[in-house]
């Protein structure tokens, strides 16, 4: 497969971005921290929060990454962009107006799977990245679209259902997109991409099931869209 640029650029664009956006990226993990403090407390106003803070994000990457930095060396980026930015729509109309994504621990297997991505994407991440020899600035950091993906995809395994499927759509499709970095431009760290990737789509074909008063179980989807 062909790209226009080469591993070179791509990093020295990571060594731009990180340049000129410096320290927002700490502001970035703590928002990430903060929504994450919300969901395993089960506070009131996890749903729209956390929405608020996944469209944030996900405007962030299209704006601030692709639109400013990733466009320099590849005109896909503005595609990436727009896509980047349906995603933020999607959080802030279900999330945030409709108020239909709210979030719940329990000792399940989604559960499981959500705290190992979110722990994936801001803890083994950066270490993965140190370890391949990427070291900061010239590094993806957490506001970047690959990480962003992986975690978005670990916070969606904590919607309660009824969820619509639409919030994965998106992160779904970054994740095949951003899993060939893994192996075309020499960032092993984006193999965490595919298993999120697979990981969502499995919550996308299973949604969570509840149970009536008589104890049958019963599926909460309702519509899908």
């Amino acid at each position: 497969m062909q790209i226009p640029f080469t591993a070179e650029q791509f990093f020295a664009v990571f060594h731009l971005y990180n340049e000129a956006v410096w320290p927002a990226q700490l502001f970035l993990l703590a928002l990430s921290l903060v929504a994450v403090v919300l969901v395993c407390t089960n506070h009131p106003s996890a749903g729209p929060t956390v929405s608020a803070i996944l469209a944030f994000l996900w405007t962030w990457s299209a704006t601030v990454y692709h639109l400013t930095f990733f466009s320099r060396i590849n005109p896909l980026a503005f595609g990436f962009a727009g896509m980047s930015l349906i995603g933020a729509a999607v959080f802030l109309w279900y999330g945030v107006i409709l108020r239909r994504l709210q979030f719940e621990v329990g000792n399940n297997v989604r559960s499981y799977a959500g705290a190992s991505l979110i722990a994936f994407a801001l803890i083994v991440y950066p270490v993965l990245s140190w370890l391949a020899g990427h070291t900061f600035p010239a590094m993806p950091t957490f506001g970047l679209p690959c990480p962003t993906t992986i975690y978005t995809l670990g916070l969606l395994a904590f919607l309660k259902a009824p969820a619509p499927r639409a919030p994965y759509i998106v992160p779904v499709m970054w994740s095949v997109i951003g899993g060939q970095a893994a192996f075309l431009l020499d960032v092993p760290q984006d193999l965490g991409l595919v298993v999120a990737g697979i990981v969502g789509v499995w919550m996308m074909a299973r949604p969570k099931t509840g149970r009536s008063r008589r104890g049958t179980a019963l599926p909460l989807g309702g519509k899908r869209y």
